[in-house]
């Protein structure tokens, strides 16, 4: 697998250790990690601090030519906000870990031309079915039912 992919399943776990939520992040820009972050809403109290936001937020302020040549890896498939933070920034590209287990708006990531992979992790979706399983509230919390 990926070593961006295997830093994104790292950061989800993280953030299962912590009690929170297991979807991890991670910006890639010119062959490295620039920035990785895990979904911290529960550890936090936040209302946005999804993995991708945390990755771009740990990631500090970047120069928009930076983000051009970025990709970003999750270990699950971006909800509208994060979607959002994206096109924002002109992410050209975003590597799925799994989207079984939620299905983000992909379509639109692609009807503005950015490159969305799914590489169907099975650990990624075991990460997410067994939590889903075992704490549906949250889950539920989470994505906005």
């Amino acid at each position: 697998m990926d070593l961006c992919m295997q830093a994104a399943i790292e950061e989800a776990r993280k953030g299962l250790e912590e009690g929170g939520i297991p979807i991890g992040s991670v910006l890639e820009l010119d062959g490295r990690i620039v920035g990785r972050g895990h979904n911290r809403r529960v550890q936090k109290g936040s209302a946005v601090l999804h993995g991708e936001m945390d990755c771009l937020e740990n990631a500090g302020r970047l120069k928009a030519a930076d983000y051009r040549r970025a990709t970003l890896y999750t270990t699950l498939s971006p909800c509208d906000m994060c979607t959002g933070a994206v096109l924002l920034y002109g992410i050209p590209k975003v590597v799925v870990g799994e989207n079984k287990t939620f299905t983000g708006p992909e379509a639109y990531l692609r009807s503005r031309g950015v490159q969305v992979d799914v590489v169907d992790s099975p650990e990624c979706r075991q990460l997410m079915e067994n939590f889903i399983r075992d704490n549906p509230e949250l889950w539920h919390e989470d994505i906005g039912e």
